[in-house]
């Protein structure tokens, strides 16, 4: 049917709300009053939520939302893109995941001027020196990737891990600043991202209605725009006052060739974009600009800790590139940490899974930047004898980021001299080595503290991914004395054991002994994350798993040989060898491989390059690979593994329920699929790497 301009819609400028009764009208006079006041709720959800010039009092705009669910409801017209569908759909029973048309990745900060100039140098060094800045605010909200085709709105993602996140389209679809339909002359395809914030004056009113139902109020509105964002049933997100600013096009079939040129043409499709904005050459400009901002933060009725520079050229973006996680073309300048004065009440010490023991002090609980703070770090010996701190004090606490609480300095003195550090660890009574300004237990894994959380540690994600075992369990079982001293303790469990238990039934203790029995054959990297050497995560696990194959070469390697790794320097190689030279680490590690048998990798000489010169694109799940493992198996062999399809891609690999942006992506890249593992296989076959 077509669309009818604002001019010619009796239902926009000044509208006649004086309806004929729903039962006298016909099923095509209800469908074209239907149409007009569809195209004229979104025009004045465009006048309010994009201009802010509406130009009808809210009572009229009421009318006229009232009538079209009225006529929706009679006549059975309801359709997905209606503004009445912002209500809120049936409840889910959980929510899906869904893959970014391209990565969402986070962007470099600081809070010093001198590092702003610096990224500004290095910009004009690349690309010599005619550069041009967009200068925005960094709005402290939920970042979220919005599809739309055709003009219609298709789904909303959060961020998530950067190359997929959570999907939350019908929670976005209830957003009235998301229009269902973009308006004008829109691409057949756009992506966007924005961030999905609760405006200051709309959390103050949503906390009041909370106390008076007599819930407890959210602690500032960046959780509580999380936690609406995420809710299962629709419905309650609709009736929370999420908005939205969009700042980026990830992806569009309309040629950009700013970013302040998609800061100028959204609006005109409809989308909200952030007025304070502003465009500059100089990057003294774009400091002035940041103070500007901070001083007008008060002010403002959305949070934002900060602001964010970019390159305003798209072409000079794509040559920049990225790192693994930062674009190289922005930056975010950020604003001091926010501070707040207030009492220890007590000061209590932590232990960790490296045995180091870090001070935290309790506080009066203080408002600090709209978050409830009630405990903050004291950071180690040297600093609470550096200020002088003690209970009793009255402290400076900021949050770091304006997220983690730390105390900054005394403020006034109460108490005689500074907080002695404990010679023996408060958990095991262990004695404490201090290295440094660090202290650290010597108990190793005979410290329950110790103990649990290197449990935990080698059963999370980084690790071997154990499912069922977080941290209350763990506790349990050390509780149970069913884990006393070792990590191998855990394959000595029997079902049995765990069944006596409370908190695990039949069906539990059998999917734990299932995770345990899956987890004795690990791919090396896996279990050098694992066993908790410091400084080694999955990236430096996989480096050291690449280079030597063999769970002993990499305990029996030298500093020069470690640091000879690339990624590891001096440092990082000490701490290595130090930990496979422990005694105490050679047992656990020993008694670990009892039960345990590290897969060996192939080294760089052993894979061969049957696939160079290949990229592959992996979309969907595999049978017998996870996504990491096939894009290791391809790149040992030669190839290179990338996360999103482009003119660049040779092979996408579609297993069960593949993304079908990727899909598309290769279609319209001439890219061919393989469908399915066996199709995978059969070409590694093919190229003699199975």
């Amino acid at each position: 049917m077509a669309t009818v301009s604002a001019d010619e819609n009796p239902y926009v400028e000044e509208p006649d709300t004086d309806f004929r009764p729903v039962e006298e009208l016909t099923d095509e006079q209800a469908r074209e009053q239907v149409q007009l006041l569809r195209e004229a709720v979104r025009y004045h959800d465009y006048r309010y939520y994009v201009e802010n010039d509406p130009v009808v009092a809210d009572r009229t705009y009421d009318a006229l939302f009232t009538r079209l669910q009225d006529l929706e409801d009679a006549f059975d017209l309801q359709t997905p893109d209606s503004p009445t569908q912002r209500v809120g759909g049936e409840p889910l029973d959980e929510l899906e995941t869904l893959e970014h048309a391209t990565p969402m990745l986070s962007i470099d900060s600081s809070g010093e001027a001198e590092d702003v100039r610096e990224f500004a140098d290095r910009m004009e060094r690349e690309t010599d020196g005619d550069v041009t800045y967009v200068c925005e605010p960094k709005f402290d909200g939920l970042s979220v990737e919005v599809v739309y085709e055709d003009g219609e709105y298709v789904q909303a993602a959060t961020r998530g891990d950067g190359y997929e996140g959570d999907d939350v389209t019908e929670n976005v679809r209830t957003i009235a600043s998301v229009p269902h339909r973009l308006r004008g002359d829109y691409p057949e395809r756009l992506v966007l991202r924005g961030e999905v914030h609760i405006p200051e004056s709309d959390f103050q009113e949503l906390n009041r209605e909370r106390v008076e139902r007599g819930e407890d109020p959210f602690a500032n509105p960046r959780n509580a725009a999380a936690g609406t964002l995420r809710q299962l049933d629709p419905s309650v997100t609709a009736e929370r006052p999420l908005d939205v600013f969009f700042f980026d096009v990830l992806d569009s079939t309309y040629d950009f060739e700013t970013h302040w040129e998609q800061h100028e043409t959204l609006p005109r499709w409809g989308l909200k974009v952030n007025d304070r904005s502003e465009r500059t050459d100089d990057v003294e400009a774009v400091i002035d600009y940041r103070n500007r901002l901070m001083d007008d933060r008060p002010d403002l009725d959305y949070e934002i800790d900060g602001v964010v520079v970019k390159v305003d050229d798209l072409a000079t973006c794509d040559r920049l590139g990225t790192t693994e996680r930062h674009y190289r073309w922005a930056f975010a300048y950020k604003f001091p940490a926010r501070s707040e004065v207030t009492t220890i009440t007590d000061i209590t010490v932590q232990v960790g899974r490296t045995g180091r023991l870090t001070p935290v002090a309790l506080l009066e609980p203080v408002d600090v930047g709209g978050v409830t703070v009630s405990r903050a770090s004291l950071h180690n010996p040297d600093e609470i004898a550096s200020m002088n701190v003690n209970v009793g004090d009255e402290v400076k606490v900021e949050r770091a980021g304006d997220v983690i609480p730390y105390v900054a300095e005394v403020v006034e003195k109460h108490a005689e001299g500074h907080y002695d550090f404990p010679e023996r660890c408060p958990v095991c009574d262990s004695a404490v080595e201090f290295d440094g300004p660090m202290a650290y237990c010597t108990g190793g894994l005979a410290c329950t503290a110790q103990l649990q959380r290197a449990v935990e540690y080698y059963a999370s994600e980084d690790g071997l991914d154990i499912e069922g075992l977080g941290g209350e369990r763990v506790q349990r079982l050390i509780d149970a004395g069913l884990i006393e001293d070792s990590l191998a303790d855990l394959y000595r469990i029997e079902t049995d054991d765990l069944v006596e238990l409370d908190g695990w039934g039949e069906t539990s203790a059998e999917n734990l002994m299932e995770e345990l029995d899956a987890s004795k054959h690990p791919r090396l990297r896996d279990f050098l994350s694992a066993i908790g050497i410091p400084k080694v995560g999955p990236a430096t696990a996989t480096d050291l798993a690449r280079e030597f194959g063999d769970l002993d070469a990499v305990r029996t390697a030298t500093r020069d040989e470690l640091e000879a790794v690339a990624g590891i320097g001096p440092k990082v190689a000490e701490q290595i060898a130090e930990f496979f030279e422990s005694e105490q680490n050679e047992r656990v590690i020993d008694d670990l491989l009892e039960a345990v048998g590290p897969l060996e990798t192939p080294s760089a000489t052993e894979t061969g390059d049957e696939l160079d010169g290949l990229t592959f694109v992996f979309t969907g799940s595999l049978e017998d690979y996870t996504r990491s493992e096939a894009q290791e198996l391809v790149e040992d062999h030669g190839a290179n593994a990338t996360s999103s399809v482009s003119g660049n891609t040779d092979l996408l690999v579609a297993g069960d329920s593949p993304g079908q942006t990727k899909l598309d992506d290769a279609d319209d890249n001439d890219v061919p699929v393989l469908d399915g593992q066996e199709a995978f296989e059969e070409l590694l076959s093919d190229r003699g790497v199975l």
